[in-house]
């Protein structure tokens, strides 16, 4: 970092086809900039630029996410829409990593050795670790002096104990093969986890939280002492509740016998779980929470279905996890459905007034921004917190690089 000026991190986050960035000043954490590449590899791949209360959108072929990173760079040095000089400003650069295994219980600077783990951590998550690690090589790529820091999904929850995140299989299979519950939406969980406690003017370390992380992917994660104890996604982010499309906890034979009976293969029984179930595969309409709402409210059974065996889900797995900590302060919803979905927390909270939680149904009518939303008498405080993975991933890249 350069002597006397504050930090810039841009922070990165790659999908298989798209890319995220915000490019934050680490002095007031104000965001500069951000924006979403779409479509990476197509002929109608799109830029969308945001700045201030100002966007711009670039619909131009973009072949690979190199040419994804340097066009990042150039609309944010871009003499009219940009808000940096040169890149030779940004101090570091901070990307998000699907999955650390157990070798990373915390984010790392990247080195040739943290990218050889990373390789081998992507039989764990082939959707995701791949796109990520090209997503760093084409900020090396371009900016090589530039250090980087990956940031995991998975490290938050590697202070679960052993008890909960083991699989009742031959312990062989963990031994030689990695398997084991390893946990998502860990940096969602870790910043939820900091600003309850922020909010409600509480230490961390003494409250028993479970956070909700409610949106196309869910994850509910038990937070004792400030530390991950138990969370509902498990080897990969299929498990727990149904999702939008994915479905969630099932009786494994069941895998066995559709396989046995329709002959599919693997890679097609995989299609089936992670993309063609959850909600949309019970409703038949959409894996949008919003759609789904409206068809319910228009009378298809089907929609409504698939709403109440979610919220029925997420209510059973509180009630598993605050069985996990011996009971429960306060219960946070965030991410897209936790944070705006106001009928969705009220059905969920419709049942959990045993463990003191009673939602105030006025103040549950609110979307997006940090809202206690159960009565006064509550004994077990309902909350909104919007997420913000982004800053967390600053946060930590800012902290590893200043500690060089």
């Amino acid at each position: 970092m350069k002597e006397g000026t504050f930090m810039i991190v841009l922070v990165v986050n790659c999908g298989s086809s798209s890319l995220k960035y915000q490019l934050v000043n680490m002095d007031n954490e104000e965001v500069m900039a951000k924006g979403l590449v779409e479509k990476i590899t197509l002929p109608d791949a799109q830029l969308t630029h945001k700045w201030g209360d100002q966007k711009k959108e670039v619909v131009q072929p973009i072949p690979d996410h190199k040419v994804a990173v340097k066009l990042v760079l150039d609309i944010l040095t871009d003499p009219e829409v940009g808000v940096i000089k040169s890149m030779d400003e940004i101090d570091a650069v901070g990307h998000r990593v699907v999955h650390g295994g157990e070798e990373f219980a915390a984010s790392t600077l990247i080195t040739d050795e943290v990218m050889k783990a990373l390789e081998k951590c992507s039989a764990f998550a082939p959707l995701h670790n791949p796109p990520n690690i090209v997503g760093i090589k084409a900020c090396e790529a371009i900016m090589p002096n530039v250090p980087q820091v990956a940031v995991f999904d998975t490290s938050f929850h590697q202070t679960m104990p052993a008890k909960a995140y083991m699989y009742g299989l031959p312990y062989e299979y963990y031994e030689n093969d990695g398997i084991r519950r390893y946990g998502f939406h860990g940096t969602s969980h870790r910043y939820v986890a900091d600003r309850i406690a922020e909010v409600m003017g509480k230490k961390k370390e003494d409250l028993r939280i479970i956070n909700c992380h409610l949106g196309n992917g869910s994850s509910l994660a038990a937070i004792q002492n400030g530390k991950c104890v138990d969370t509902t996604m498990g080897f990969t982010p299929l498990a727990g509740m149904l999702m939008g499309p994915r479905c969630g906890d099932i009786d494994p034979a069941i895998v066995v016998t559709l396989m046995d009976k329709h002959g599919f293969t693997t890679k097609e029984m995989d299609t089936i779980m992670n993309k063609k179930s959850g909600v949309l595969g019970i409703s038949g309409v959409s894996s949008d929470f919003r759609d789904l709402g409206e068809a319910a409210a228009a009378g298809n059974k089907r929609a409504q279905l698939a709403l109440d065996m979610f919220h029925y889900q997420v209510r059973k797995l509180i009630g598993a996890l605050a069985a996990a900590m011996g009971g429960v302060d306060v219960i946070t919803f965030t991410a897209g459905v936790g944070e705006n979905g106001i009928e969705d927390r009220a059905a969920i909270c419709n049942g959990l007034e045993y463990l003191g939680a009673v939602l105030d149904e006025e103040r549950n009518n609110v979307r997006g921004k940090d809202t206690c939303i159960s009565t006064d008498d509550s004994t077990c405080a309902l909350y909104v917190i919007p997420t913000n993975e982004e800053i967390m991933i600053a946060r930590d890249t800012k902290d590893i690089v200043s500690a060089r």
